[in-house]
């Protein structure tokens, strides 16, 4: 609490009730620890679906994720592969949590000051565009719809490897790489909308664009009943699927939505929070209630979502995801023409590292903007190169590129 005197809690910056502390470096340390943790789980789950997929066992990895589900009320069913449903379903919660980064990041994070986040703003466009350039090369005269895969870089793996380095990274490069790949974030799912969505239906997308305005609505007059926001949130991810745009988007538009700052901004000393709890013999459950709701409402919606999700976006969407999604048959039918293959190789791993760090050089050079002074030029080259480590979203834009277009021819 702000009147909080306790010298354990406050012997360290990070622990202290500062308004820097509490609203940016503690949400970012978290953030970071489970990403950190999560690349881990992911290798894990990589590797066992791509054994699997080439083991003896291999019909039983497609009869798996090929298990038809449906879901049906009355004359209304959605159907799908259970892999499907992953791609479609799941990964909204994934996509939701990312949202409500960005959206913690444009209102108090990195983001929030344009002249701090120019440079890894502009590495972040120069890593889309070089890549996706390089792709685009390689492929010319073929197939060149796989454009967007070496566009994206995977958070999880790209912070766990930084995070082996322990204490000889400055924490301002671990800021200049999430604040990177956020923005590769928003750039993936402009993407994702505009260039991988098929059978674009204006009414669906006007039904979406209605649940979207009612949570808006519903958050101007403080409405704070959650399930209420929960019911919207399942009809603008529907209306979302139906419209022909990627499922997933709903996922972001609505963690984009969420409200950053504390939805309860009175300043309530603490006395008169806890004051007639203390002084209530027995105590009073209503007083109870209004204190928590006080306690729980000085805290960003945006920070208490992800807090609560990102554990489970980090440990079981994404494995999941990567399990169905990763096990490739390396000498069967799913093999790629070499192309393509090169296209994705040579776009994440020097396209990312000429993007990345040619945009930084360039934004320099012109006085766009500056460094922080921890940051020397061979950092930026390894965030380059870790940006090219492109696994979660760059798997997501390929089963849109071609699963979903095989499945469409």
């Amino acid at each position: 609490m702000a009147g909080s005197t306790d010298p354990v809690s406050r012997s360290t910056w990070l622990a202290s009730d500062r308004l820097l502390a509490r609203t940016v470096a503690r949400p970012v340390q978290r953030f970071l620890a489970v990403e950190a943790a999560s690349g881990i789980v992911l290798v894990a789950a990589a590797i066992v679906a791509l054994v699997w997929a080439n083991s003896p066992w291999q019909d039983g990895y497609r009869v798996l994720w090929g298990t038809e589900l449906h879901l049906a009320i009355g004359s209304f069913s959605l159907d799908g592969t259970l892999g499907y449903w992953i791609n479609d379903a799941l990964m909204v919660v994934f996509f939701f949590v990312v949202g409500l980064e960005i959206k913690r990041e444009l209102v108090v994070g990195e983001l929030a000051d344009p002249r701090a986040a120019i440079v890894p703003v502009l590495a972040a466009v120069g890593g889309m565009i070089v890549p996706a350039a390089a792709f685009l090369v390689i492929n010319a005269g073929g197939d060149s719809h796989g454009w967007g895969i070496p566009m994206a870089t995977d958070i999880a793996f790209a912070l766990g490897v930084l995070s082996l380095l322990g204490s000889r990274v400055p924490s301002s490069l671990k800021i200049f790489l999430l604040t990177l790949a956020v923005v590769d974030d928003i750039g993936a799912i402009v993407v994702i909308a505009v260039f991988y969505s098929h059978g674009f239906s204006p009414a669906w997308a006007l039904v979406a664009v209605v649940g979207l305005v009612a949570i808006v609505v519903l958050q101007r007059l403080k409405v704070w009943y959650l399930p209420a926001y929960v019911v919207l949130g399942v009809g603008v991810w529907l209306a979302v699927y139906e419209s022909g745009v990627h499922a997933t988007i709903a996922g972001v538009l609505i963690g984009l939505l969420t409200p950053a700052r504390a939805l309860h901004r009175e300043t309530v000393p603490d006395e008169e929070v806890l004051g007639p709890i203390v002084e209530a013999r027995p105590y009073d459950a209503l007083e109870a209630r209004r204190a928590v709701f006080h306690i729980r409402e000085a805290v960003p919606v945006t920070e208490r979502l992800t807090e609560a999700l990102h554990p489970w976006s980090a440990f079981v969407v994404l494995p999941l995801f990567a399990l169905a999604n990763a096990g490739v048959d390396l000498a069967g039918e799913n093999r790629t023409d070499w192309h393509i293959t090169a296209g994705v190789i040579i776009g994440l791993v020097l396209g990312k590292l000429a993007g990345v760090t040619g945009a930084v050089v360039l934004a320099q050079r012109l006085g766009l903007g500056r460094l922080a002074p921890s940051i020397t030029t061979r950092h930026v080259v390894g965030v380059g190169a870790l940006a090219g480590v492109g696994f979660t979203v760059a798997l997501f834009v390929a089963g849109l590129a071609y699963t979903d277009l095989a499945r469409q021819d």
